[in-house]
């Protein structure tokens, strides 16, 4: 390694001169060297470019056995993918390729899934599978995945290519709980993680659970394994989710605990309803088979999806127990205007804390989604107090047209997940729905 020798006195000023250059090589360490001198490793790349200070006597020699310094020895993985990569393209490399560097993504297992603008430029493509090696022993992975767009089938199947690995089988443990699901084939969104904590704190024990929107089991495991919920009922029409979610509850230990119903929830048997009750025509259909027949069954309903669940409302209000009723957690997405909120904004103070789900070395909880997780005790927006007493109001005339009797909802809690977008907030409203005596 090429190194500028001075005296010990000089060696700080000379320091400074080639950092504010940016010649100082930073992956070694300042080495003593014959002489009573110190060494300061230089980049070979940049030795053109190298001016020897004349106030500063120094000299320019090799150190054979560098000693790597404290910050290259702590290089965090994408630090150390970059490196690779640019060793691998040697005089190729360039700015626009190292733009295209992933520098956050999501770990499964021996699996890495990059981001969809990771590695875009024909450049790469020339490297072939020298490419996905290279950054899968980087990254201390067997397999390797990219994701794009989530496709546009209602069912929000990802778009997912499988780049190292023949199969896209992972299991991923969150909060002492394992969900194996295809990469390929499911979403995971990591970024749901405080409020799969704060569910998994909620006292349900004795309770029966309606998942109307289950997945592999983001919320319905997290219910029956934590929260001590005695049944639940999880309702999936994606055929591939609901594959994932039989395998999570055993793997759990909680299959006797669950019925999996596989459909569209929206069909459901439309006797004796109310028209302003029955359901929507499904966008996809469902196996012709399927009904879903539940009824009067539910102390806790969850509606986790979004943009929004309007559509399983109705579904909601025909499972809660008709004589107790139950509570609803509405999930929905809320735009929230860029101005500050005025003082005399309504405040509603958060029920528990929910520990946020922390990244670490590149590898983020959600590398596609904001984090915009409001604080304990943070002011309510008079947006999402708005949107919480009109859907309160909804439920309630749900409710009372399909019993033909008043039901009293009371807002327990809003709970903000993460901003999905700009001005965009993901919520959740705890809704207690309990019928009025007559």
């Amino acid at each position: 390694v090429p190194a500028l020798a001075t005296e010990l006195q000089f060696a700080q000023r000379l320091r400074e001169h080639l950092e504010e250059r940016q010649l100082l090589d930073g992956r070694y360490r300042l080495q003593e060297v014959p002489g009573g001198q110190v060494a300061l490793p230089v980049l070979e790349e940049k030795l053109d470019q190298l001016r020897l200070p004349q106030e500063m006597p120094c000299r320019l020699v090799q150190i054979q056995d560098p000693v790597p310094s404290r910050a290259a020895r702590r290089r965090t993985p994408a630090q150390k993918l970059r490196d690779e990569l640019q060793q691998l393209l040697g005089e190729s490399w360039s700015e626009e390729l190292e733009r295209d560097v992933p520098h956050a993504w999501q770990r499964h297992g021996d699996l890495i899934l990059l981001s969809e603008d990771s590695f875009g430029a024909a450049p790469w493509e020339k490297l072939g599978p020298a490419l996905w090696e290279t950054v899968a022993s980087a990254l201390g992975a067997q397999r390797l995945a990219r994701r794009g767009r989530v496709l546009p089938d209602g069912m929000r199947t990802p778009n997912v290519t499988l780049l190292l690995g023949q199969d896209g089988w992972v299991e991923h443990v969150d909060n002492g709980i394992r969900y194996t699901f295809d990469v390929t084939k499911c979403m995971f969104s990591p970024g749901n993680i405080t409020e799969k904590l704060r569910v998994a704190s909620l006292p349900c024990s004795g309770e029966v659970l309606v998942d109307l929107y289950a997945g592999i089991g983001y919320f319905t495991l997290p219910y029956l394994v934590h929260a001590a919920a005695a049944f639940a009922h999880a309702c999936e029409w994606n055929s591939h989710a609901v594959e994932a979610l039989r395998r999570n509850l055993a793997l759990n230990g909680v299959q006797d605990r669950c019925r999996v119903h596989h459909g569209d929830n929206r069909q459901v048997s439309s006797a004796d309803q109310p028209r302003s009750l029955q359901p929507h025509t499904a966008s996809s259909s469902p196996p012709l088979s399927f009904q879903l027949e539940l009824r009067d069954v539910a102390d806790r309903v969850n509606l986790g999806l979004i943009p929004s669940s309007e559509e399983g409302w109705p579904v909601a209000c025909r499972v809660l127990k008709k004589g107790t009723g139950g509570v609803l957690h509405i999930h929905h997405n809320v735009e929230t205007l860029p101005a500050p909120a005025p003082r005399q904004a309504p405040v509603l103070q958060a029920e528990r804390g929910s520990p946020e789900g922390a990244g670490s070395d590149g590898e983020v909880q959600s590398p596609m989604e904001g984090s915009g997780k409001e604080t304990l005790g943070a002011r309510i927006r008079p947006e999402w107090q708005r949107w919480a007493e009109a859907t309160a109001a909804r439920i309630q005339g749900l409710l009372a047209e399909l019993h033909g009797q008043l039901w009293r909802t009371s807002i327990l809690h809003i709970e903000v997940v993460k901003s999905y977008a700009p001005h965009v907030h993901h919520l959740v409203l705890d809704l207690e729905c309990r019928p009025t005596l007559p």
